[in-house]
């Protein structure tokens, strides 16, 4: 009976909470060599690909260092337009809500606070594997 009387205690929220971005599966593989994959051949380059919620947006940070986020924008991510996009060699941005993120995910400017969902990433000579 008294553990009743604590669930609406517990289950109180501040009512401004951020919904989250969807959870989706990821197990994408880059094959670092071809054409389509040529920004990748220089630091800070970055290619937009098929997969998570909206697509996933691989970064180089150097030759044998990658970085692979969710391009859903952490801020209000249910918006149908919430997308971020490649400004290549400057800044990861979100057009909707005018939010962007430097090349390591981290919000810079617009309402964003939160980081942009990051996957795993390892790489195997020249193939690249992104998962969750």
């Amino acid at each position: 009976m008294t553990i009743s009387g604590l669930l609406p205690a517990c289950n109180s929220s501040g009512g401004d909470a951020q919904p989250q971005i969807p959870l989706a599966a990821v197990n994408e593989q880059l094959i670092l060599t071809d054409q389509q994959n040529s920004a990748l051949r220089f630091d800070n380059g970055a290619i937009t690909i098929r997969g998570g919620v909206r697509g996933i947006i691989v970064v180089r940070q150097n030759a044998s260092s990658y970085l692979a986020f969710e391009r859903n924008c952490p801020y209000q991510p249910l918006d149908t337009c919430s997308r971020v996009k490649v400004e290549p060699f400057l800044r990861l941005y979100d057009p909707c809500c005018k939010s962007q993120f430097s090349f390591t995910g981290q919000p810079e400017a617009g309402p964003a606070t939160l980081p942009l969902r990051r996957y795993s990433t390892a790489l195997s000579g020249n193939l690249l594997t992104i998962t969750n």
